[in-house]
């Protein structure tokens, strides 16, 4: 049973808009979304900014993966892979509940390329 002050990584409704943007992607039509969902570990510097779903495999998603080494890239990652992930102090991946995207994906990863890190302002 999920305690009351735990909140989902991803709510239904933002699942929706990833599924939705995957499938857009899935026609070949060049896409260029903004960011969903940003999650985070509170305690290592991982960073994951995701922009769609997988329309077949929604464990699949895509989006601008930093995990706190100084190399993003966009890429896919697995939602139970994200899930699984566990920072120093041991503290599981968090939903940034007040994230909410300026910019398209493109952005956010030129951003990332230049300063090796996501940076969101």
């Amino acid at each position: 049973m999920e305690s009351p002050h735990m909140t989902p990584l991803i709510t239904p409704d933002q699942m929706d808009a990833l599924l939705a943007n995957g499938a857009r992607a899935a026609t070949g039509n060049s896409i260029d979304p903004f960011p969903v969902v940003k999650l985070f570990t509170p305690d290592a510097g991982a960073t994951w900014l995701i922009t769609e779903a997988d329309p077949e495999y929604p464990d699949i998603l895509f989006g601008l993966c930093d995990l706190g080494i100084g190399c993003p890239e966009l890429g896919y990652v697995r939602l139970s892979e994200i899930q699984a992930v566990r920072g120093a102090l041991r503290l599981p991946v968090e939903r940034d509940l007040y994230f909410k995207a300026e910019h398209s994906l493109s952005f956010y990863a030129d951003l990332a390329h230049h300063a090796r890190q996501i940076v969101l302002a």
